[in-house]
């Protein structure tokens, strides 16, 4: 498999369909007992269905031979008749039972696909993300799972099925008249010859419909998240042609896959109408010449050659089937396939005490840190930093600095390429993300909200909250008469959180991290969608929050960090400026430059 430099797109590559085939039965395994139980109900009713046909041909035989001296015997016909709807009555309660089993077993394989890839979705790192589209990830969710399932389900029990019946359709050609068997058989070359070319050219044309299908819900998940944009900037037209150009590709690669898997049945029906014509023919014959063929025999011929091409029919049919199961299930084991983050099953909670509370200082030091998030340029270089318990420390600097990255690497997101960061004097690389996670309350420039209720927002994964605490943080928040006016006040249910101002939202998240009470803060650009008057009584709030606490602001508005202990000035991935407020603009330097440029009209 090889990797498309424009969309980053896995392409195929040949033995791609046989490998997905190989980690589809694989991680199948598990259902290969009721497998098993559904192929022998199949067995037993193919038996019948190979049984029959001499069944049939007594009766025709019954009513050929004695129809012009009126001697049929009736109660014959009516024993064979009951036979017959017998054992068509269990092929059909067997075909059912089957078609049940492999329909509950496919269900729950699907259903542990997604349970495999939700659990993935949480351990791979967060650079895969930033390598790949929202809309991609959620295709291979929903999409290729299902197209895996619905494939299954319609494939297995066919391939079983029209296997065990073209063996034991042969079997009993054979046994019936050879020369008949033979002519039937004329038509299976010209039958593997097409199946062959056709899956050739039809395997690719499944895999890009996939991939297709995944750009187009990467336009749409776009498209919908940005609806404000698009509309005040007009931007329709240009969003509409971005959407018909996928949907253009998808449309053609749908279409040649429809039209390569579209072309086996109908030279399955021309070779079988061929097929029959020959039998006829030869049965003829054989009748003529008096090779002991008789009605009931060419009658009986006619099912068998009817039963020895559906197989044959179906196999194609499954063939096609499958072909578009293996593109899914490609595009699955790719994603499950994703390195992961290392594991930390080894390392023990460094802080926490016998009772879950988390001890900590707050000494936080950035040691000779230096990170990239690829190989062609660095954002950090040999970065240091000492602060010290209880500090304010603010970062601020222009765009592309290297800011939000220092956070990033605090909370252990990204792994620092050389130095090191270290808490109460302990490296994080000794700490498992978990506890480095606990130790830290973050509200962060992009909020999030849930469909749930405003309770289960808000305290979301802390334990223990009484609502006279949810309260609090919601006052301190300025939320509280809010949240109090809303039906139901903290049970009301946010069915859509586009529905909720961006300012609310960013209240909601301090809450949020209010409530959590954590040892040390960070705050990203954590007043930047609330207005002026919003912005000084979150101020005052997080001073309080803050007091006591190691915080790391990062800030555009420098006057929301006038007070802090410690400002860092960052400048392509470096400190240039360190100190005060007042020191820094008494030194007159970058960081006046950036407060004056803001206030310069004030």
């Amino acid at each position: 498999m090889r990797k498309n430099p424009a969309q980053g797109a896995p392409q195929l590559e040949k033995g791609d369909f046989t490998a997905s085939f190989k980690k589809l039965g694989k991680d199948a395994g598990k259902y290969l007992i009721p497998i098993g139980i559904a192929a022998l109900l199949l067995i037993v009713g193919v038996v019948l269905q190979i049984l029959a046909p001499s069944y049939l041909s007594d009766f025709t035989n019954e009513i050929a031979n004695n129809y012009l001296s009126q001697t049929i015997d009736m109660e014959k016909l009516l024993h064979i008749g009951i036979i017959l709807v017998v054992f068509y009555l269990v092929v059909a309660l067997t075909t059912y039972g089957a078609n049940y089993i492999l329909t509950t077993a496919t269900n729950l394989y699907a259903m542990k696909l997604r349970k495999d890839i939700t659990e993935k979705i949480n351990k791979v790192p967060l650079s895969y993300f930033d390598g790949h589209q929202h809309g991609d990830i959620l295709s291979t969710l929903t999409n290729d799972v299902d197209q895996i399932g619905q494939s299954l389900q319609s494939s297995i029990g066919m391939v079983v099925q029209s296997l065990f019946m073209l063996v034991g359709v042969l079997i009993a050609m054979f046994c019936t008249s050879w020369q008949m068997a033979l002519t039937a058989l004329i038509s299976l070359p010209f039958m593997i010859v097409f199946v062959i070319i056709v899956t050739k050219f039809a395997m690719p044309q499944f895999k890009n419909r996939q991939d297709s299908l995944a750009d187009v819900n990467s336009v749409v998940e776009e498209a919908y998240n940005g609806q404000l944009i698009i509309k005040c900037f007009n931007a329709q037209e240009k969003t509409n042609a971005a959407f018909e150009k996928e949907n253009g590709k998808l449309q053609s690669a749908m279409f040649k896959a429809q039209c390569f898997g579209g072309l086996f049945q109908p030279l399955m029906t021309f070779i079988s109408y061929f097929a029959y014509a020959a039998v006829y023919l030869v049965g003829g014959l054989l009748m003529d010449a008096g090779a002991g063929v008789t009605f009931g025999t060419i009658t009986a011929f006619t099912v068998y050659v009817s039963l020895f091409q559906s197989p044959l029919s179906q196999l194609a049919q499954a063939m096609n089937t499958l072909q578009m199961a293996a593109a899914s299930s490609k595009r699955v084991f790719d994603f499950l396939g994703q390195d992961e983050l290392v594991s930390e099953e080894g390392k023990k909670f460094v802080f926490r005490d016998e009772n879950g509370k988390e001890n900590v200082r707050g000494e936080v030091e950035f040691r000779h840190v230096s990170f990239s998030y690829d190989d062609t340029r660095e954002i950090i270089h040999d970065f240091s930093a000492k602060v010290e318990p209880g500090m304010k420390v603010a970062i601020v600097g222009p765009t592309g600095a290297g800011k939000t990255t220092m956070v990033n690497l605090l909370m252990r997101f990204y792994e620092v390429n050389s130095g090191d960061i270290l808490i109460d004097g302990v490296s994080v690389k000794d700490m498992p993300r978990e506890e480095i996670h606990d130790i830290f309350g973050m509200v962060l420039q992009d909020t999030w909200m849930f469909e749930g209720t405003v309770r289960e927002n808000l305290v979301y994964n802390t334990e223990g909250i009484s609502d006279e605490k949810v309260y609090d943080a919601l006052h301190e928040a300025s939320m509280r008469h809010y949240v109090r006016t809303l039906p139901g006040g903290l049970d009301h249910v946010i069915e859509d959180a586009s529905t909720i101002a961006g300012g609310q939202k960013q209240l909601f998240t301090i809450a949020r991290a209010m409530i959590k009470n954590a040892p040390l803060l960070i705050l990203d650009e954590a007043t930047s969608n609330v207005d002026t008057r919003t912005e000084e009584k979150i101020q005052e709030a997080m001073d309080k929050l803050t007091e006591g606490r190691t915080s790391f602001v990062i800030a555009h508005r420098l006057s929301t960090i006038k007070n802090a202990n410690l400002i860092l000035v960052m400048k392509d991935g470096n400190i240039i400026e360190q100190g005060t407020h007042d020191s820094l603009m008494a030194q007159n330097g970058f960081y006046a430059s950036l407060y004056n440029s803001q206030f310069a009209f004030e």
